[in-house]
């Protein structure tokens, strides 16, 4: 049975456990977390940044109307 995830296209059950596989094996078990944990600050700060930016937008949009 294949579970297509967006994010994961066309790979399967077995593909998904062999690169958890992989990324233990390198990384070792005490990294993961840290790994996770910056990837996570670092998704965070790329929406914030992008709401700023469509803020900042729309903000000029209305300005725009306003005059």
């Amino acid at each position: 049975m294949n579970v297509e995830l967006a994010f994961f296209g066309g790979l399967g059950g077995w593909e998904i456990l062999l690169i958890l596989m992989v990324l233990l094996i390198f990384f070792g078990a005490k990294k993961i977390p840290e790994l996770a944990k910056g990837l996570g600050k670092g998704i965070k700060e790329f929406k914030n940044a992008t709401n700023e930016i469509k803020d900042e937008i729309e903000g000029g949009v209305k300005d725009l109307n306003v005059k």
